[in-house]
């Protein structure tokens, strides 16, 4: 999107017995909202950060990420499969579960802070993965992952993954890549290899060097078993980019940011950063309720603060400035 801005020019004079200039043109000041993708792109490209994303999994997550200021976002394919299905993360959440949630955080704010999704196995063959590529670009999702594990998948940190052999792994990769460039599109594609439980570090780098070959921007090697290996995953792939993702208590030991960062990652996510609070507050709550006969929320912590954090003040804000009386008397 470009925005042409007006700034007027004061008239001058030399003296006051002088004739006024001729008028000067007022010059035009172009600039340019960047789309999401490629303000991702920038940050990975132009500075030397760690871009930390918590991981989000509906709008209420997501407007907490933006209230605190993150940079990026982490749509969790496990957060979104227990928030919007009830169900484990085992391959059960499909494109339009995935694609509608993403969607819809993504664009809370279009220009806010890009959104990172997972997108799991691509949903299918090559046709598929485009579609799926295709409809995440249309949804201002800035990047996404795409693995090899079996269609019948699950969550990276649990036990008995399998994954397909290499020649699927990179016919799924070489599908994202040509519908990205096929749509002209920014969008960052992360190669994720979930192949260390079954074929070992090696089998994993190979992969990924095979996925950064066939043009995908970032990797990202699931379930680091210690942190050794997770810094020479950082070495043997250098100079390219690597993404970490942070799961306290799964597979892979508890690594900081500080530490990610000194070790050379560029992304990290935080898949389960706001699920596994959310069920703690949730049960706590309830479990008031059912013992004690109240919620137990404290005070000053009412109704409009939610809606502050929703986006209150700019509806309201709209409103008002398009000639409406709906918020004449507050709320």
């Amino acid at each position: 999107m470009t925005i042409a801005v007006q700034a007027q020019q004061k008239d001058f004079f030399h003296d006051v017995t002088e004739l006024q200039p001729e008028p000067v043109p007022a010059p035009t000041l172009t600039v340019q909202l960047k789309p999401a993708a490629s303000r991702l792109r920038r940050m990975l490209r132009e500075t030397d950060e760690l871009i930390i994303c918590p991981g989000v999994y509906d709008g209420l997550s997501a407007r907490v990420a933006m209230e605190l200021g993150f940079k990026a976002m982490y749509m969790t394919g496990a957060g979104t499969t227990a928030s919007r299905l009830g169900m484990a993360d085992l391959g059960l959440a499909q494109l339009h579960d995935m694609k509608t949630n993403a969607e819809m955080i993504a664009n809370l704010d279009p220009y806010g802070p890009p959104l990172i999704a997972d997108m799991d196995t691509g949903y299918g063959g090559p046709l598929m993965v485009s579609k799926s590529v295709q409809q995440y670009i249309q949804a201002n999702v800035a990047g996404f992952h795409i693995e090899d594990q079996i269609q019948n998948k699950r969550c990276g940190h649990l036990a008995g993954k399998k994954v397909v052999g290499l020649e699927e792994y990179e016919m799924r990769i070489r599908a994202a890549k040509l519908t990205k460039d096929r749509l002209n599109s920014d969008i960052v594609l992360i190669a994720r290899t979930d192949a260390l439980q079954q074929h070992g570090y090696d089998e994993c780098i190979k992969r990924l060097k095979a996925a950064r070959a066939l043009g995908a921007d970032v990797g990202l090697l699931e379930g680091f078993t210690t942190k050794e290996q997770a810094r020479q995953a950082v070495k043997d792939l250098a100079p390219w980019p690597l993404l970490l993702n942070m799961v306290e208590n799964g597979a892979t030991p508890l690594i900081t940011t500080k530490e990610a960062h000194e070790m050379g990652f560029r992304i990290m996510i935080f898949s389960f950063a706001s699920i596994t609070p959310a069920y703690l507050g949730i049960r706590s709550a309830f479990e008031r309720l059912k013992n004690e006969g109240i919620v137990g929320i404290p005070e000053g912590l009412g109704p409009r603060k939610i809606f502050e954090v929703c986006g209150l003040t700019d509806s309201m804000n709209i409103d008002t400035a398009s000639g409406g009386d709906g918020f004449l008397e507050g709320v």
